[in-house]
This record gives structure tokens, sequence and C-alpha cells, in this order.
């Protein structure tokens, strides 16, 4: 009894209004906690209260394919199916976002195409953000205009499959509906410039550019002359003293020759020290080894001889012991 229709209920496309929802969700609908407990003889003013306290949006999650009570809200309102007013109260309400989510899927799932297209496309200037849960179980951030878009284009929303309604394009061209105004024309005429501007624009005078020249530069001749004269006396002295630049590349080279011999000795020293040390380390690490099988060796003589020892011994005491015996016999 608790999970049927009620009596006055009309159908919808043609079925049952709880048929919207898969069996399969459906029934995992009626036996969750949340349905049995919070749904249970709820009517249309107590519906409210429920819808105000919800926290995101979305379908099932989980492995088991637990529902949302977001999902639980939408199939009792299809089972008690309040009053056309009451969800556009929840469609225009302003102060709860997900009140305003929840009508506007139920009106996507009952209602027909005009109405759909009337209601929830003034919805596209609400940025708000809303919560919806995956099926993961993961909480992402979705916009309530991105939301309504998804309402108006997609074919499963929420894991619920949304009835199909005729595109707009065909309304406005049977005249069902006025053509769709953006917003957003409004700031793009303000922004365009009109025809009388245009206009004005193109009959203004231009002004005269050449007031805004900067002036022109004049460069004294005495610094010129200055200038060049230096220029003649450096080119002399570079041709006088030629020699004195051919003495100073054959000192450049003679240095970098001195400079690579050092080097050149220096990496054959460096390179006779290292293997000299590879050598002595080579040694010293055979010189361990011989010292290390050495005492290896006193140390398994000494212990074979302290065997012999005890061996010795223990034959010395069975002597001994076998002559007292013989002595006792006798």
């Amino acid at each position: 009894m608790a999970n049927r229709t009620v009596k006055e209920a009309k159908n919808v496309h043609g079925t049952n209004p709880q048929y919207l929802i898969e069996k399969i969700i459906r029934s995992r609908i009626y036996d969750s906690k949340y349905w049995k407990e919070q749904c249970f003889a709820l009517t249309a003013e107590l519906l409210v209260d429920k819808a105000m306290e919800l926290r995101f949006v979305g379908g099932v999650y989980g492995g088991n394919i637990k529902p949302t009570q977001f999902l639980c809200l939408t199939l009792k309102m299809l089972q008690i199916q309040p009053e056309k007013d009451i969800v556009v109260e929840f469609i225009k309400n302003e102060e709860f976002k997900y009140v305003r989510a929840l009508g506007a899927f139920y009106l996507r799932l009952t209602g027909a195409a005009l109405d759909c297209y009337k209601y929830l496309e003034p919805l596209y200037i609400d940025n708000r953000k809303l919560r919806r849960q995956n099926r993961a179980g993961q909480f992402e951030i979705v916009y309530m205009d991105e939301y309504i878009d998804e309402l108006l284009r997609n074919d499963r929303v929420c894991d619920i499959i949304l009835p199909r309604i005729q595109k707009r394009s065909i309304l406005e061209e049977n005249n069902e509906i006025e053509p769709k105004v953006s917003v957003l024309d409004e700031d793009l005429d303000d922004e365009l410039p009109s025809d009388e501007e245009k206009a004005d624009e193109t009959n203004r005078p231009k002004e005269n550019s050449t007031a805004v020249r900067r002036p022109r530069r004049v460069r004294s001749k005495s610094r010129s002359r200055s200038r060049e004269r230096d220029r003649r006396s450096g080119q002399g002295n570079n041709a006088r003293s030629r020699d004195y630049y051919d003495e100073l590349e054959d000192y450049d080279r003679q240095r970098n020759r001195v400079r690579n011999r050092d080097t050149h000795n220096e990496d054959y020293d460096r390179r006779q020290n290292s293997g000299r040390q590879d050598r002595e380390r080579e040694r010293q690490d055979r010189d361990s080894i011989r010292e290390r099988d050495r005492d290896g060796d006193r140390d398994r003589r000494d212990r074979e001889r302290e065997r012999e020892r005890d061996r010795g011994r223990h034959d010395q005491r069975e002597r001994d012991s076998r002559g007292e015996r013989d002595r006792r016999r006798y």
C-alpha cells in the first residue's frame, strides 16, 4: 500500500508515473532506509520540508546500487503527483537551490515540451554550484545552468532515462513557442557601436599628424669633426704598431704551448700516481689475504693438535679403566 500511486493520479506519457523510473532502481528505492523512514506518508506540504534538507543531487551509487535521497524524493513526487502550481513554485524558489533542482527534474520527467522550455530555460541565468554524487559515491561540482542544459539535451540524467521531447527548432517553426532570446544579446548590443556613431567617426576630420612629430635633432659639426679626427689618428697608430701586434700574437702562442705542456705533464703525473696507488692497494690486499690464510692455517693446526691431545687423553683413560677392571676381576 505504501508503494502504490495515489488513486487521483493521472497517467504520464501513457503510463503510471512511477514507471518512469526503471524497475531495478525503483525496487532499490523501496528497500532503502530513507524511503521507509523519511518518505512514509509524505504529502505535498511535508515534501517541501524534506526537499529543503537536501544537500546534493544524484542517482544511484555503490556496487549494490544504493539510491540517493534526491532520487527517493523524486519517486515520492511521482507517487503523490503534486499539482503543477507546487512544482512551478519549486522551480521559482531562489533561496534553496536543491529544491529548484528537484522541481526541474520532476517537471522534465512529467511535463510537456512547451512547459519544459518555458520554465527551465529561464534558469540558465542561475550560476550557483551544486554537489552531485556519481556512481562511485564521490562528489563533484556542477553548476545550475549546466544541470538545466543536461535536462534539456541529454537522454539520461541522474541514472534515469528521460522522456523524449520535441526539439525547440520544430516548435519555433510551428509558431508554438517564441524564438529564443539570449540574455547576452543585450550586452553585445550595448558594446557594439550604432550606425550613427559609425557615421560620425567616418565624417570626423583627421587631426594634423605633423604637429605630433618629434623635432629632429641636429648634430653639432664640431663633435663630428673631432670624432673623424680621432678615427684617423687611430688608424695611423694601428699602421705604425703592426710589429707590436705580431709580437703579442707570438707571445700568446708560446704561452699557450707552455700551458698545454704543463697540463699534459700534470695529467701524466696524475695518471702515474693513480696507477702507483692502485698497485699499492692491490699489494696490500694480497698481503692481507696471505696473512689471513696464514692465520687460518695456524688456527687449523692448533685445533688438530688439540684434537690429538684430547684423543690421547681419552685413550689413556680407556686403558686405565680397562686395567682397573682387570685388576678388580682377578
